[in-house]
């Protein structure tokens, strides 16, 4: 069986004007602890629904994706595509 590496995007529910991406390999357990205030960028905000996840087989290939979408171009891309 093949081990899965999220690469995922929040957004408030209060809001929906804050985002955040990051990476996972539990992304039902990941996106409880942003609820529960346990991520010290995300807490002021929550809760947070999944906007966008996708999973990759490469730990590396993930980690590449989340880094791109932190970017400049990669929040562009975020904002017209996911």
């Amino acid at each position: 069986m093949s081990k899965y590496y999220f690469v995922y995007l929040l957004k408030d529910i209060a809001t929906e004007t804050h985002h955040y991406t990051g990476f996972t390999e539990d992304l039902a357990d990941r996106l409880a602890r942003h609820n529960r205030g346990q991520v010290p960028h995300t807490a002021p905000f929550a809760p947070w629904r999944i906007e966008t996840s996708i999973a990759f087989t490469s730990e590396e290939k993930a980690r590449a994706f989340e880094q791109y979408l932190k970017s400049g171009s990669g929040r562009a891309f975020a904002a017209k595509h996911l």
